[in-house]
């Protein structure tokens, strides 16, 4: 009976290596193929929860006006645009990795002069305060005592205690009775539509998207608190890469182009030079020509944007939105969030596939006559165990280019994530396994010796057979976790479900695409519940 259920464990360890070589084969053939690409790549990296600079549709594309501007000046120039979703906590290290070329995501100018190369300045954007209609919060002012929300590392919570902050905005901000941050501004106004908070200060341009999405809810402070221009972000110093993409105005143009983080676009644009090398070509102006030629201003009004771009020099004030409202229907939802479906489940397998080997190897360090190599293996699980993971997946995805200074571009992500979650979960493995393992009765362990069996042959044959069966139902606890935590790979910006469906939630300004990911979740769970059920019922073979 063991030898048969040894034999089935084999045979399906040797799929599962089949398998994840053929899509590791996949996988490198496809990166190959993008070195081998006779058109230069531009990788912008942009903020898919920030409509309408750049999201997710209702098609699930990526769309927006920073997104459609990129796309001009790739087409100009004979680029393939990849548009590279980031988290924009991890900006500046996504720009220095090297895994994007810049930041093109309304990315605001002032107070950064200094900390990126940029482009010139193309939106005058201004800081503006929305609350519920109908309530008592008429002018700024009336914000004493308030609770407000801003987006963390934002322009409207630099207007507030950032070091360029006018007195007013500060003493303002010391009349709040709180100012809270978010991480997107689907979570502001959702805080704000529930009455957590009074009031969301952000962008005119994205205020005017979400209250256009949102029905007749929100209304928008008549002061505003700052004014900013918007700019494209590269690297400090790269200059050159500022001047392909703008390239000089003519004398007396007054023209001005705001992108966001210029430092990771021309890390990445420098990497992948030296990878194909392959140079981008400077043709004729492409901004400035996209300006005279009225490009821009129709981009613009697409985006109901005219009169936020800095070119035309008039007032910051709100415009009838233009944009798309279609709200998805459930059914489309899921279709979309099926997208991600893959890629959470590559996850999920993968991590199994390599932790539960990792862990049992580690199990035998943490259990050797060795001193040293027991002080090793605990140390190792001590860490990965008393640190969080999404931490660990930054310092596996970003440590080589900070420590090592080995920029290994953004096609590195997928593996930071696999290689991140892997050790992770083989601590925890690691541990359940030394405890099947010294739950068996050493009189077997004699038992075996006095009969001639080798090490090898007790453990293969008398001890791994009862340990598997012990520790099932932690091992069930973990797996059960590891579905829920494939949604941590959000901070890389690796596009799995979760990260789909909080950008599909902040284009719709809607809630209902989280509670979708949300019932994947638990059928899934319910699923491998069932499974581990059944083998734990199958080798339950004493009753």
């Amino acid at each position: 009976m063991l030898k048969k259920n040894s034999k089935k464990h084999l045979h399906f360890a040797l799929g599962m290596l089949l398998v994840i070589s053929m899509i590791f084969g996949m996988a490198y053939t496809q990166v190959n193929a993008m070195m081998v690409e006779e058109k230069p790549v531009f990788i912008v990296g942009f903020d898919a929860e920030f409509p309408p600079y750049g999201y997710k549709d209702t098609n699930g594309e990526y769309v927006g006006f920073d997104l459609d501007l990129a796309q001009e000046v790739c087409n100009r120039k004979g680029w393939t645009l990849k548009k590279q979703p980031i988290d924009w906590d991890l900006k500046d290290k996504e720009l220095n990795s090297g895994s994007i070329d810049c930041i093109w995501n309304g990315f605001t100018i002032d107070g950064r002069e200094n900390e990126y190369t940029w482009s010139v300045p193309y939106v005058d954007n201004s800081q503006v305060v929305v609350v519920k209609k109908g309530s008592a919060i008429k002018t700024l002012s009336d914000l004493k005592d308030k609770v407000v929300v801003v987006q963390a590392d934002s322009s409207a919570l630099a207007a507030f205690t950032g070091e360029d902050a006018t007195e007013e905005n500060k003493a303002l901000a010391k009349s709040f009775k709180d100012l809270q941050q978010v991480s997107d501004y689907n979570s502001a106004f959702l805080n704000l539509d529930s009455g957590m908070v009074d009031a969301v200060c952000l962008d005119i341009g994205v205020a005017n998207y979400q209250i256009s999405s949102r029905g007749d809810s929100f209304v928008m402070l008549d002061e505003k608190l700052a004014s900013e221009k918007y700019g494209i972000g590269f690297k400090k110093g790269n200059t050159e890469l500022k001047d392909t993409i703008q390239n000089r105005p003519p004398r007396k143009l007054k023209l001005f182009i705001k992108i966001d983080d210029v430092t990771k676009f021309k890390n990445h644009i420098f990497t992948h030079i030296c990878k194909s090398k392959k140079q981008f070509p400077r043709k004729s102006n492409t901004l400035f020509k996209m300006k005279r030629e009225g490009v821009f201003e129709e981009i613009a009004a697409k985006w109901g944007l005219e009169r936020v771009i800095y070119l035309d020099e008039r007032d910051a004030s709100p415009a009838d939105s233009p944009y798309t409202k279609d709200k998805l229907n459930f059914g489309q939802i899921m279709a979309q969030l099926m997208e991600g479906v893959g890629a959470t489940l590559l996850i999920f397998f993968l991590t199994l596939l390599f932790s539960m080997p990792l862990g049992l190897l580690l199990t035998f360090i943490r259990m050797s006559k060795l001193k040293v190599l027991q002080w090793v293996a605990r140390i190792y699980i001590s860490i990965m165990r008393g640190t969080p993971l999404m931490l660990q997946l930054i310092v596996v995805f970003f440590a080589p280019y900070y420590i090592f200074n080995i920029s290994l571009g953004s096609d590195y992500r997928f593996y930071a994530v696999i290689i991140g979650f892997s050790l992770n979960y083989a601590a925890y493995f690691a541990e359940i396994f030394r405890a099947g393992i010294q739950s068996v009765p050493n009189g077997q362990r004699e038992a075996a010796s006095v009969l001639g069996y080798t090490k090898a042959q007790t453990f293969g044959k008398i001890i791994f057979p009862q340990m598997v069966k012990h520790i099932l139902p932690p091992v069930t606890n973990e797996i059960i976790t590891l579905v829920k935590d494939t949604s941590l790979a959000f901070v890389l910006t690796y596009i799995e479900m979760f990260t789909i469906a909080k950008q599909i939630a902040a284009a719709q300004t809607s809630i209902l695409p989280l509670f979708a990911a949300g019932l994947f979740y638990y059928v899934f769970n319910m699923l491998v519940a069932f499974v581990m059920g059944r083998i734990e019922k199958r080798l339950d073979y004493y009753r």
